[in-house]
């Protein structure tokens, strides 16, 4: 996989399609929390404060996903989402690349993330590309959780 990927903005139509893909991708959190990591309902709401970025997969599926919304002088990527079966193949760093591209031209200084700390191979992936650990919420009172979390925020500089 190249770092080229041809990556679109999402409209209302592909809010069913994204929340499976990002309910797939997610699906690994089913360890820690006994839930699908998000709705139609969800998704349509984050739509109406930001707009989720999707690639097309070449038999018309969605191959990955990922939200972007403008903070300030910042951006913030959410629930980035590639297919379970195309994960590891560069598809990752790819959105990444356009989602640094996007953000940019809304002339931000930063793309700030936020990871669940029990994911533990995250934090390196996000090392790797720029990102440095900026802070930790506070443990997340989640009864559907059968481990305790918080979440790691993370930064990216885009000067």
């Amino acid at each position: 996989m190249t770092n080229t990927l041809a990556v679109r903005a999402a409209g209302d139509a592909d809010v069913p399609a994204i929340t499976a893909l990002v309910n797939a991708a997610f699906a690994v959190e089913r360890a820690f929390v006994d839930r699908d990591r998000t709705s139609v309902d969800e998704i349509r709401s984050m739509m109406a404060k930001g707009g989720f970025f999707v690639a097309d997969d070449r038999d018309g599926s969605l191959l990955a996903a990922m939200y972007l919304e403008r903070r300030g002088d910042h951006a913030y990527l959410g629930m980035l989402s590639i297919q379970p079966a195309e994960q590891g193949r560069g598809v990752g760093r790819a959105m990444m690349t356009a989602a640094e591209s996007q953000c940019r031209a809304w002339n931000c200084v930063a793309l700030d993330i936020r990871i669940l700390h029990l994911r533990t191979e995250l934090p390196p992936f996000y090392l790797k590309l720029g990102f440095v650990e900026t802070g930790r919420t506070d443990f997340v009172d989640d009864p559907l959780s059968r481990k305790p979390y918080y979440f790691i925020l993370m930064t990216k500089p885009l000067q």
